[in-house]
């Protein structure tokens, strides 16, 4: 299948308006909620947002939006007009983690060319989420093909040019979010990071921002883009890693940074692998934290804390594991900002009476703010893989929210079995 013909003067960021002096002054521009007003601003110190009026983002992603076809193995029929891309599944786990009570907090952008579905804008809206449609009726949609081949190897291309986000296509309440997850090669993490900050700092300037407090530095959380995983970019690897707070490949894409094909933790050369990043500082303080996602092996964490492995949600049929990495990503955003909500309760409590969880919070610090965190987005990719495509939301008359017919804090709930399961094996070195 080839690429839809387009005009390529629209490769770009188009019909973009961004003033930072407002927020979104976009014709076309529409959110789940009303339109954002300019209103006389504010300070409120318990987070970065600068107007009361304002909605409190505290998850923003800048991954792609991308309107999925898939093309599997015969006999099997092909299936078209999917919601997928980066940007939407780690929306997926942010909103998964805010629940229903904080499902504004989620921020993220959606494209929509001439040709965007409206059944897929209507789904999307159910999620009542922070959602920016920013609509162009002189391109296509973001679309990509995916293709299955013997033993589920999986191929991609897109059908029509995409169109990448960065610190420019953010509103400024999307600018001021607590955390942010990107999608990208190392050189251009760089870019997006300081991009960021620069256009947080103009906003404080313009507006003759004064506190006693201090906006706090937002949380990065970076997920190498796959094709950009190789032994040419470790030393970009090395450089990026200290812009960021959380970095986080898969076990493979790990590998291919230092010429090997598979990772495994229990090969000490591997290990090491790992051992090295941690050494070279993540984030600005070298604090920072290298999440490996492990698929069916759940995921492993490394940091000058030491390490830690927690098993993949064992309770559910793999249909599809695409998208499952982003979900766990944006999920681990949004659990990052969630001491004191209802899943952080919940794990706390669950694992309350367990020895392995007190000394895990112990050796993590921040009142087991990280490994909390983890459990969340561990327990939310598990709602990605049941089908293709999104979960289904709904809200029934016992005023809970069900994915797929099952509450996300339920699944919390079935995951104390299998951590008092394999406590013993929990790695706290």
């Amino acid at each position: 299948m080839g690429p839809t013909s387009r005009n390529p003067s629209y490769d770009g960021n188009i019909g973009l308006s961004v003033n930072t002096s407002r927020d979104g002054d976009y014709r076309h521009l529409h959110t789940s909620r009303d339109r954002i007003q300019a209103t006389a601003l504010m300070v409120d110190t318990r987070c970065s947002r600068l107007s009361a009026s304002e909605p409190q983002i505290d998850f923003c992603t800048l991954g792609m939006f991308i309107i999925d076809e898939i093309e599997f193995e015969a006999p099997a029929p092909p299936v078209k007009d999917i919601i997928g891309g980066a940007g939407a599944y780690a929306a997926l786990g942010a909103r998964l983690v805010a629940g229903k009570e904080y499902s504004n907090s989620v921020g993220w952008i959606v494209d929509c060319g001439s040709d965007f579905p409206e059944a897929i804008k209507e789904t999307l809206l159910t999620w009542d989420t922070h959602c920016i449609f920013r609509e162009d009726p002189n391109r296509l949609s973001t679309r990509g093909w995916n293709g299955y081949g013997p033993n589920e190897k999986r191929y991609f291309k897109y059908l029509t040019p995409k169109l990448r986000l960065d610190q420019n296509s953010l509103t400024r309440s999307l600018l001021m979010s607590n955390t942010f997850h990107m999608v990208c090669s190392p050189l251009r993490c760089c870019e997006l990071v300081q991009g960021i900050l620069e256009r947080r700092a103009d906003v404080l300037r313009r507006l003759d921002f004064k506190s006693s407090r201090t906006i706090a530095r937002p949380i990065f959380v970076w997920e190498p883009v796959p094709d950009r995983c190789c032994e040419e970019e470790l030393q970009n690897l090395y450089k990026a890693i200290r812009y960021v707070d959380v970095v986080s490949p898969n076990e493979n894409e790990l590998a291919r940074f230092f010429g090997k094909t598979t990772w495994e933790k229990r090969n000490g050369e591997d290990r090491e692998m790992a051992e090295a990043i941690v050494r070279m500082g993540i984030g600005p303080s070298g604090d920072g934290t290298l999440v490996i996602r492990a698929g069916k092996d759940g995921c492993y964490t490394f940091s000058r804390h030491g390490v830690l492995h927690l098993p993949a949600f064992k309770f559910v049929d793999v249909v599809d594991p695409t998208g499952a990495g982003n979900t766990f990503l944006g999920a681990l955003s949004q659990g990052l900002m969630s001491h004191g909500r209802t899943p952080f309760n919940i794990i706390h409590e669950m694992l309350g009476g367990s020895k392995a969880w007190q000394d895990i919070q112990t050796k993590w610090g921040d009142e087991g703010k990280l490994p909390a965190a983890l459990i969340c987005a561990i327990v939310a990719a598990s709602f990605a893989i049941e089908q293709i495509g999104m979960p289904k939301i709904s809200l029934p008359a016992d005023g809970l929210e069900y994915w797929n017919g099952s509450h996300y804090t339920d699944r919390l709930l079935l995951y104390k079995e299998q951590f008092m399961d394999m406590y013993d094996t929990v790695s706290e070195r």
